[in-house]
């Protein structure tokens, strides 16, 4: 009604949209590794895949979960009623050529969406041919993407007029931005640290927040490290990255109520500019002349505005834009400030927006209700967190004397070694049947945990014994250890018919519980194991 699509070249948001799933967008200059980002989180290739060092993505690419492997038309890809994207047919026919879909069977895709964009070209006139305003494309993908990747490699951190174009779009979702140096393994400890500080001056340069951008530092692909100097920095690094991604499920619903909240408060602002400009036009002379007066005064406009209704700054559209768009339309079209409608607006922030939060996690929520809030907020994935790499270490985090971490022995850990876990092979021969339980988030719900123990055949009290062994970090759910933990000791009972242990051996408690039960034995006054 008040031409909100018009002004912020944003069309009205659809369920689709609502219903998709967290999209991720990768943005860099040509030949920064995005394809190869992409080919590594996947664990595979998929159709469509160009990797080179020279330009060699030149178009918009849409990453999808599906049976089988296949591209899928930019128009069709528009047009398709399950997916978010009808909103790129104002972009045209000439850039509906260059996107695509590559639809892949992918269990990261069955939780995310990824986006492939074009490599970011230096040269005027490479820009110029690509027959779409590249910057607008992105800035329409930003606004609905729930995280942004700027790669950068380390031996060109030169940022382009494009790319600050295209960090520029960017403004106001900051909050999604995270920045990769890649190719970091390619230089010396020295070099790295004289590249990472003069990027992050760089980006202090281009995007203009007082927070400094998070920088992730390493070699996003699968081959091993060329340089072994900052193994261990690459490979914390890129398990706080694998986290951030993992997670996106889980704050996809905040995120969308957070996109929602901030369309509403541009729309009520929009609606008071709109209305106002509306009730200082004429009623029948001189109305070519009054509106251009109003544009000429349109700053003093927004303060007027701003101070009437009380608004806040930030709510208000770019001047120099707005008043751009103001030249190519009439006036007298314009509709006037209707009441019952804002009130609509700030029914819907102070009451509707509030008890949709409420169905969010909370910290007041009991295990029960939390547990079930999680469970309903998957967004598609049947965990609720995206299945990232976490065995790249195997082959790539090869330390320095050449061989691999003890864990990572391809016939286990020694008993002198500190990851020694004694149910090792119990674990691997396991998953098939953890999975099978139907985990959530990587948990068994109490109630399955029980029943599994249950149908064991132990009395109530060997099992009451063998879930306090069990339940480790005391939370009343399973997780893989646990799991295997408790097999354990049920076997044991049952085939060889040991008696239930008062205390884990050493050997049994998992390496990822070590630390949590000596903390424990501490304070209870008990001597290290």
């Amino acid at each position: 009604k008040y031409k909100y699509d018009y002004f912020y070249d944003s069309p009205f948001l659809s369920d689709v949209e609502f219903d998709a799933k967290p999209q991720v967008m990768l943005v860099g200059q040509y030949s920064v590794g995005k394809t190869s980002f992409i080919r590594y989180l996947l664990g595979r290739d998929f159709p469509g895949q160009r990797i080179g060092p020279e330009p060699t993505t030149d178009r918009f690419t849409v990453l999808l979960n599906g049976p089988e492997e296949r591209t899928i038309p930019g128009n069709a890809l528009s047009v398709h009623p399950d997916l978010p994207f009808r909103g790129l047919e104002r972009f045209g026919v000439s850039f509906l050529s260059r996107f695509e879909g590559s639809q892949v069977p992918s269990s990261v895709l069955r939780s995310i969406t990824l986006i492939d964009t074009p490599g970011i070209l230096s040269g005027e006139k490479q820009r110029a041919n690509r027959g779409y305003d590249f910057t607008k494309v992105v800035g329409w993908f930003a606004e609905r993407a729930d995280l942004i990747i700027l790669l950068f490699d380390a031996h060109k951190l030169d940022i382009s007029d494009e790319l600050k174009n295209a960090i520029d779009v960017l403004k106001g979702h900051e909050d999604k931005v995270r920045c990769i140096l890649n190719k970091a393994d390619q230089i010396d400890r020295q070099q790295l640290m004289r590249v990472y500080g003069a990027l992050l001056w760089s980006l202090g340069k281009t995007m203009e927040s007082p927070e400094v951008a998070r920088v992730y530092v390493g070699s996003f692909w699968q081959e091993p490290l060329k340089n072994l100097d900052n193994a261990q920095l690459f490979e914390d690094e890129e398990k706080d990255l694998m986290k951030d991604l993992a997670i996106l499920p889980r704050q996809s619903a905040v995120r969308k109520i957070n996109e929602l909240v901030k369309r509403i408060r541009k729309v009520k602002t929009l609606a008071y500019i709109v209305g106002y400009l509306k009730s200082q036009m004429p009623s029948l002379m001189g109305k070519d002349k009054k509106q251009k007066e109003l544009i000429n005064d349109l700053p003093n406009i927004f303060r007027t505005v701003l101070k009437k209704y009380n608004l806040a700054p930030g709510d208000f559209p770019d001047l120099q834009k707005f008043q751009a768009k103001l030249h190519d339309m009439k006036f007298t079209e314009l509709n006037a400030l209707k009441p019952d409608m804002i009130e609509k607006l700030d029914n819907c922030l102070n009451v509707e927006i509030p008890r949709l939060m409420e169905e969010l996690p909370s910290e007041r929520d009991s295990p029960e209700v939390l547990r079930q809030k999680m469970g309903n907020m998957t967004m598609g994935s049947p965990t609720g967190y995206v299945p990232v790499p976490t065995l790249g270490a195997n082959t790539k985090f090869n330390r320095a004397d050449g061989g691999l971490p003890p864990s990572r022995n391809p016939f286990g850990a020694s008993q002198d070694d500190v990851q020694y876990w004694a149910l090792e092979d119990s674990a691997a021969r396991l998953w098939d049947s953890f999975q099978a339980l139907g985990p959530q988030g990587g948990y068994l719900s109490p109630d399955v945990a029980r029943d599994v123990l249950i149908r064991t055949g132990l009395a109530k009290d060997q099992l009451r014994q063998i879930w306090n062994l069990s339940d480790i970090d005391r939370d009343g759910y399973f997780d893989l250890d646990e799991y295997v933990v408790a097999m354990f000791l049920c076997d044991a009972v049952n085939q060889k018919g040991r008696p239930i242990p008062t205390e884990l051996p050493a050997s049994v408690i998992p390496p990822s519980k070590r630390k949590l039960v000596q903390e424990r034995n501490k304070s209870s006054g008990l001597i290290g194991m």
